[in-house]
């Protein structure tokens, strides 16, 4: 049995602004969190009132997307300025239910990836995975 490492749940709070077709935005609140028992994912939480939505992507879109345009399928993210010019990460969630296009201040996206490298280095993820215990979960399912 592979002996794996333990590192703590990472989470940022981050002021989103909802972009709309117009261009208009409205303000969101909502968590990044990353969780190292599946360190190849991080979460956004976004809070709705009474309720919270949670979405589930790949942790390298959001690595990449500070930088670069990245994404396929369901979720891309990208570095863009916003209206008044400040650094943005524009994260957008496309769903069968409709799309979601929002930006988040680059430093918060920034300081977010740097505390979840930092917990989790880039190619160290498969040491925070033990396998066999997923491989059983998935067998007895």
């Amino acid at each position: 049995m592979k002996q794996t490492k333990t590192a703590q749940i990472i989470t940022e709070s981050v002021a989103l602004e909802f972009v709309d077709p117009q261009g208009d935005t409205t303000e969101l609140e909502a968590d990044l969190v990353f969780d190292p028992a599946d360190p190849f994912a991080v979460t956004m939480v976004f809070r709705t009132g009474a309720q919270e939505v949670h979405w589930t992507f790949g942790r390298e879109l959001l690595v990449e997307g500070l930088y670069e345009p990245t994404g396929d399928g369901d979720v891309h993210v990208w570095p863009c300025l916003s209206s008044n010019g400040s650094a943005v990460v524009i994260v957008e969630l496309c769903s069968p239910d409709g799309e979601l296009l929002v930006q988040a201040s680059s430093r918060a996206v920034n300081q977010f990836v740097n505390r979840m490298l930092a917990s989790v280095p880039d190619g160290q993820e498969s040491a925070f995975v033990d396998f066999d215990s997923e491989l059983a979960r998935i067998l007895a399912s």
